[in-house]
């Protein structure tokens, strides 16, 4: 059965890349098809609005910021209220600003309510210019976690690119399964971008847990760790331990996903997380299944050893 909701395609790339060319070139083929378009920049004077030709469709410009730290609140209010006025668009597009990480974008779809009944996320989009691209993923953590985290990649201005060969094998040692295109001045069809439905949190935790796909992500300081308790967890601890945790790694975890074991609760408890973002809920019942905690960590410069010490004394068993 198709998803009723509002597709999202969110468009991410380091400065320069060529986003809002390519965010044009959809917008043109695209004719007859209602679309928000929110962008974002990071600086008091907005300019790249003034460079998309959005036609009749709405505008929306979010600067002073990025996306992934103080302009957020943002987004969310702004999705919140196309949604409600606008229920029939075919598609919202969002333009990163180029040194936003993704992964705050992505978690506004599954962490909050609201916009999750209404709107899901179709595709995440990182255009790469097929000059600098090298450079970036060799001095930014925020151009590797585009790559990483993108359901399709676009590689720009190829034409002038002395060889793309080394670049394109340096974005699939990050991203194996997205599908790469080729391109100069951001001239793809929409149908590449639009409605294929390619994002999945599953993949990338997939691709990071790849045995043959480990080492190349471990260049770049993206790692997994898997965490298993079989003894229930006190929820005053884990509370404590994951604001401890969120605190001082927050900025280096992607992303947390996992199902806790808590004393006394019938139920799952369901735990997501994203940087310094988390939120818990309840799950299915345990009934008969073996009751066990199961925790996935995707990030950099992670202390694996660390992790599960501090989950380990979260144990209800563990005296305060």
């Amino acid at each position: 059965m198709p998803d009723p909701r509002i597709p999202v395609t969110v468009l991410t790339g380091y400065l320069g890349a060529g986003k809002s060319t390519l965010l044009n070139h959809i917008l043109a083929e695209a004719k007859g098809r209602r679309f928000a378009v929110i962008v974002n920049e990071f600086g008091d004077i907005g300019i790249d609005g003034d460079l998309i030709d959005t036609g009749e469709e709405e505008l929306i410009e979010l600067s002073s910021g990025c996306l992934c730290c103080v302009v957020r609140g943002d987004l969310i209010r702004t999705l919140r209220r196309l949604l409600s006025d606008e229920p029939d668009l075919d598609g919202i597009l969002i333009e990163t600003t180029g040194v936003a990480n993704p992964s705050p974008v992505i978690q506004t779809f599954t962490a909050d309510q609201q916009i999750a009944a209404r709107a899901r996320l179709d595709a995440v989009v990182c255009v790469a210019d097929a000059h600098h691209i090298g450079a970036r993923l060799a001095d930014s953590a925020d151009a590797v976690d585009q790559a990483a985290l993108a359901s399709i990649l676009v590689l720009n201005k190829i034409t002038s690119a002395p060889d793309t060969s080394a670049t394109e094998a340096a974005l699939r040692r990050l991203n194996p399964h997205a599908p790469l295109y080729r391109t100069d001045r951001g001239r793809i069809a929409a149908d590449h971008i639009l409605g294929t439905g390619s994002f999945s949190l599953d993949r990338v935790a997939a691709d990071l847990n790849d045995d043959n796909h480990h080492d190349h992500v471990a260049e770049n300081g993206i790692a997994s760790v898997s965490v298993r308790f079989d003894d229930p967890l006190d929820p005053d601890a884990v509370d404590a331990w994951l604001e401890r945790l969120l605190m001082l790694r927050g900025e280096n975890i992607l992303r947390l996903k996992g199902i806790l074991n808590i004393a006394d609760e019938d139920r799952r408890v369901i735990l997501q997380s994203v940087h310094m973002m988390h939120e818990a809920d309840y799950g299915a019942p345990w009934k008969d299944d073996p009751r066990q905690t199961k925790l996935v960590l995707i990030g950099r410069d992670l202390d694996e050893t660390e992790l599960r010490d501090g989950l380990s004394a979260a144990r209800a068993d563990v005296p305060a």
